[in-house]
């Protein structure tokens, strides 16, 4: 996934920001001021920078500035305040800022943004191949099955599916609690593989707040680091 650095002086803000982006699998650094944002764009360039402008030494605005003077501005800024304006949202992006997020930032718009900026920093992958009709994609694992045909065992090449089938057995001769965890466990273990370990798709598929998402996964001993790294 992506390094992404956060730049605000709202220690409440920055948390949020790196749970969420950290359920994404995104890796996350965290800086309270220009100064440290300086010196982490010094260090390495990240993948992106979500930059708030009112800040208490140097503002957004400025350091957006300095960069693209610099020549640093490599990557993507999506510029954050709870008092902007239309003119200063349109001064950040002719200072080559790609987007700008009002305060409180909703969760969609955010996701959105992070994606579309990923996305315009990604080089395009080459044309794939196509592959001989009846073959399995690149991307599809294999298993190899033996079938004997007139004595002559033979094998054959065919697509293995990854992740939690969405078909499930159930045995309904357990009690009423032992049934209904095996179900939840498979349920939850099905979409955290289906959505890469991202507990805040997870939250918006199933309708639950993170926090008793959270309670629910750990009460039912589903492991998450495992949709993590699956994913």
């Amino acid at each position: 996934m992506a390094s992404i650095l956060v730049v605000d002086d709202e220690l409440g803000i920055r948390g949020l920001l790196s749970e969420i982006l950290g359920d994404e699998g995104h890796t996350v650094e965290l800086e309270e001021n220009a100064a440290q944002a300086r010196a982490a764009r010094e260090r390495a360039a990240p993948d992106l920078v979500l930059l708030d402008i009112w800040m208490p030494d140097v503002d957004g605005i400025t350091l957006l500035k300095e960069w693209s003077a610099a020549g640093l501005l490599t990557m993507p800024v999506i510029m954050m305040s709870g008092h902007g304006t239309i003119d200063t949202a349109v001064e950040a992006t002719k200072h080559g800022a790609m987007a700008f997020l009002e305060k409180p930032i909703t969760l969609q718009k955010l996701l959105r943004s992070v994606e579309l900026g990923l996305q315009r920093n990604t080089p395009r992958p080459a044309p794939a191949v196509a592959a001989p009709t009846g073959w399995p994609r690149p991307e599809e694992p294999v298993t190899y099955t033996s079938v004997p045909m007139n004595g002559v065992v033979t094998h054959s090449l065919s697509p293995t599916p990854s992740g939690p089938s969405p078909d499930q057995v159930f045995h309904l001769d357990r009690p009423l609690r032992e049934a209904r965890d095996a179900f939840e466990r498979s349920y939850f273990e099905f979409h955290l593989a289906k959505e890469g370990g991202s507990m805040t798709r997870v939250a918006e598929k199933t309708g639950l707040e993170r926090t008793h998402l959270y309670r629910k996964l750990k009460q039912l001993g589903v492991d998450i680091s495992r949709a993590k790294r699956g994913g």
